[in-house]
């Protein structure tokens, strides 16, 4: 089966519209962000260290989960063609492996002069507590775009890594 992905367009969205995703921190999603990032913060990688820290435990990039809010609004609302104008973020609990991160954003403000729009956003735990929350403006498209949803690869398939 073929999947797609599409956008709304400026005109088709409303304050008070809004998306979300729910993701799932594995320690997997820790090492890859860490390798695409650079940010080998032992508190994020290193067990003997974060045993000592304040939270006890190795804890998410907090960027992991400021980077689910950036794919909410690139592939849902508004989707492709949005350009990210500005993103504030609070950082209020730490994400720990295992968490459930719900990511939702809602359109708080529009401006039909330039065509900019406002989200609130939250990433909530599994406990209903926000871990993240934030305002992101973007430039919302103003045309359609509607395209075959590209899949990523397996990374250890890709690299060529045997299977265990």
């Amino acid at each position: 089966m073929e999947y797609t992905i599409k956008n709304k367009t400026f005109d088709e969205i409303n304050v008070g519209d809004s998306a979300s995703i729910e993701n799932i921190l594995t320690e997997r999603d820790i090492l890859l962000f860490a390798l695409m990032s650079g940010d080998v913060n032992p508190a994020h990688l290193d067990p003997d260290y974060a045993k000592d820290d304040m939270f006890h435990t190795i804890i998410g990039h907090g960027m992991w989960g400021g980077s689910l809010i950036s794919t909410v609004l690139g592939t849902q609302l508004p989707g492709p063609g949005t350009i990210y104008l500005s993103q504030s973020l609070k950082f209020l609990k730490p994400v720990l492996i295992g968490d459930l991160i719900k990511t939702k954003i809602i359109v708080i403000d529009k401006n039909p002069e330039n065509y900019h729009m406002t989200f609130d956003c939250a990433c909530t735990n599994q406990n209903g507590k926000d871990v993240i929350t934030g305002i992101a403006i973007v430039l919302a498209p103003t045309e359609k775009v509607k395209r075959k949803r590209i899949q990523i690869p397996n990374i250890e398939k890709a690299l060529g890594v045997p299977s265990s």
